[in-house]
């Protein structure tokens, strides 16, 4: 049977380590077998977790040299750093063959460990530039829900968590149980799209007062209408090649950049608020077409504009609705 040990680190993220441990727990091969002997295991025997309460653990890092798999769950930002006894029974795993695999915020762990040098690695997308900044050996993908280095993988967010599992889990037994598994945790076999979809694509902050201010607040007004880069240097009383330079300074991208960013977040919102065909919104965005729109939906989404609906028609949205 294959063993699995999920280690509980101060502050550990409560459904981080759940859903691994369920997941694993509830794959039975098609005789009826448990596939997956899961442990929890702990560097003391007693863990502060994320909300409030104490866990009591049995097992405790001997469990990382007895496993076949081992998953590093994310941890809350306050959480104490992970110990030098922590990060050797990680590299001792890595040196025996033992698959090792990082949820969210996970990836820190790993990464401290030295163990994602040189890899390919995500996390969750609000934290992929914090671990890009810290570790500049690893080569981090914030737009995927996970990434598989055959020994070493990562996962995004939450829900990732069980992407990643399901991954593992056909790895290891075949698509048929890793179907089977998929369904008893109500969650397709495999999600189109990846981590993009999620991310709030944020404009670059203009500084207050900017001579650029009335010019983009053209621009969100204007969205559905032809824009064009002689039309907004005019509004901005400068030259194209001035205004270019000044809009690159003060943003950190193109004029075309920002105006196709706002485009996209003009289609995300009809796509969550309205009931309008595909079409019509490419126009109520100012895309050419609907190919034109198809394209530069997944390019900087992820995903198509009809699975975005699919997934996010009618939920609630906090932040301001455009104007």
């Amino acid at each position: 049977m294959h063993s699995v040990a999920i280690l509980v680190l101060d502050g550990v993220v409560p459904f981080d380590m759940a859903a691994p441990q369920q997941t694993f727990a509830w794959t039975h091969m098609p005789d009826g077998r448990p596939a997956y002997r899961v442990r929890l295991c702990a560097e003391t025997p007693e863990v502060r977790a994320d909300g409030g309460f104490t866990l009591r653990i049995e097992r405790g890092l001997e469990a990382l040299a007895e496993a076949d798999t081992v998953v590093v769950p994310g941890c809350s930002p306050d959480a104490a750093p992970p110990s030098a006894r922590v990060l050797a029974a990680l590299r001792e795993a890595a040196e025996a063959g033992t698959r090792i695999a990082s949820v969210c915020v996970g990836a820190f762990v790993l990464a401290e460990a030295g163990l994602l040098d040189g890899l390919r690695a995500t996390t969750h997308w609000v934290a992929a530039g914090e671990l890009a900044r810290r570790f500049p050996l690893v080569e981090v993908e914030p737009d995927v829900l996970y990434v598989d280095n055959g020994q070493i993988l990562t996962s995004a967010g939450a829900a990732a968590a069980l992407d990643l599992c399901l991954h593992m889990i056909r790895r290891d037994l075949g698509s048929a149980v890793a179907a089977n598994i998929a369904r008893m945790s109500v969650m397709p076999l495999e999600r189109e799209g990846g981590q993009a979809q999620f991310i709030v694509h944020e404009h670059p902050p203009v500084p207050r007062g900017s001579a650029l201010e009335p010019v983009l607040e053209w621009i969100e007004d204007h969205l559905a209408h032809e824009v064009t880069l002689g039309m907004l240097a005019a509004r901005a009383g400068m030259s194209e090649r001035t205004f270019s330079r000044r809009f690159r300074e003060q943003t950190g991208t193109t004029p075309l950049q920002w105006l196709l960013r706002a485009r996209v977040r003009r289609a995300q919102y009809l796509l969550e608020n309205s009931d309008h065909s595909v079409e019509r919104i490419a126009r109520q965005a100012g895309f050419g077409s609907p190919t034109a729109f198809r394209e530069r939906f997944r390019k900087v989404v992820g995903t198509t504009p009809y699975a975005y609906r699919t997934a996010f028609h009618g939920r609630a949205n906090a932040s301001a609705a455009p104007s």
